[in-house]
């Protein structure tokens, strides 16, 4: 049998070691100390997003975005509903409300035609997931928020190293949040990083993710004005995320040449890969697909399974969940929910891995040929 061929893996290899012993050996292991100082400022010049802040994780990130905004309740908030639940959950956690759109079948992105539609007198921001690395039309996104007032947050999970027009992800909302989870492009076990090119609303979330802590003029060491939260980044944390960021750009190129590999070996009738616009750059996080003809998607799921070939299907409609529950017509979210796949991406895989992925996928389209 042939060893079990992973959805991802992470990246890891001395640096990271050598960092975290570096932690250990000062004993400088939880919020405080040089790490985290130097994670934040290479990331920042990787994206060249002026303020970066790491935090808990990306969830937390978004969370501290929802309130350095000053959104809560009632406030709407248009959102995919075929997004992971952490971009919906975070408008709950405000008090806010989440209104639902759909994606584009092409791109699976959000649909900006269907954002207009949805905006409303109480609409005060629009989330804005970039999925598995890809990245909607954001200048037509920029004109609702020029025409309507209205607030921007990127979610930027799980697009580290995906480019609009040239310039990184999170540079084009009000701020932006991005996840380092174990499976993502670069990570740190858990955390995550927010960012904008607003000073004060950086300001608020700083002091909000450190429980709210109050800076005065006598210095009070425990003093706070605020409730605040503890969403504070490890040291140990931010070590492995300085040693991922400087290898971010030989993990994207190999992360590229993965799809490729994926998208000619797979260039069948019954496959369809989302498109990517032609100002984007997309970093390929997980690569995705759907089958065409409905139904299949979990049996081949099953049928790769057996073949030692992790995969997982795509997200479900966060509005058929039972605290979202709401009828709703998204028909491009419902077929793509139903019929997408994510397979094997992590950067390590080889290209002999990759092969034998895509003929087992073969040989299932040969026997469920109709």
């Amino acid at each position: 049998m042939k060893k079990k061929i992973s959805l991802y893996k992470p990246s890891l290899g001395l640096e990271e070691k050598n960092y975290v012993n570096d932690c250990l050996k000062s004993n400088w292991i939880s919020s405080k100390g040089k790490y985290i100082k130097l994670f934040e400022k290479s990331f920042k010049n990787f994206t060249k997003i002026n303020y970066c802040v790491s935090v808990t994780n990306g969830t937390c990130g978004l969370h501290l975005a929802l309130l350095g905004l000053d959104l809560g309740q009632d406030d709407e908030v248009i959102v995919p509903s075929f997004t992971y639940i952490a971009s919906v959950n975070c408008i709950s956690y405000v008090n806010a409300k989440p209104v639902f759109v759909d994606i584009n079948l092409k791109n699976w992105q959000a649909n900006i035609e269907n954002i207009k539609s949805k905006v409303t007198k109480k609409t005060k921001a629009i989330l804005i997931p970039h999925l598995y690395g890809n990245v909607c039309d954001l200048d037509e996104l920029l004109k609702l928020r020029k025409k309507f007032g209205l607030y921007i947050i990127e979610d930027c999970a799980e697009a580290v190293g995906s480019y609009y027009k040239k310039k990184h992800v999170g540079n084009f909302g009000d701020v932006s949040v991005f996840s380092f989870f174990g499976s993502k492009t670069i990570t740190t076990g858990e955390g995550g990083m927010i960012c904008s090119n607003n000073k004060n609303i950086i300001n608020k979330i700083n002091k909000l993710k450190g429980q709210g802590l109050k800076t005065t003029k006598d210095k009070k060491y425990y003093w706070h004005d605020v409730v605040g939260y503890n969403y504070r980044m490890t040291n140990i944390c931010a070590a492995i995320g300085y040693a991922q960021i400087k290898k971010i750009k030989r993990i994207l190129k190999l992360k590229k040449n993965i799809y490729k590999i994926y998208k000619q070996g797979l260039s069948l009738k019954n496959i369809i890969f989302p498109e990517t616009i032609k100002q984007v750059n997309n970093s390929h996080w997980l690569i995705v697909f759907r089958l065409k003809t409905p139904k299949l998607r979990d049996k081949l799921i099953s049928f790769l399974n057996k073949k030692n070939i992790e995969t997982r299907p795509t997200f479900y409609l966060v509005n058929d969940m039972d605290m979202y529950k709401k009828k709703i017509r998204l028909p491009n979210s419902k077929k793509i929910a139903n019929n997408g796949i994510c397979m094997p991406s992590h950067p390590n895989l080889s290209k002999s891995d990759i092969r034998y992925v895509i003929n087992n996928i073969k040989n299932f389209l040969i026997i469920n040929d109709k």
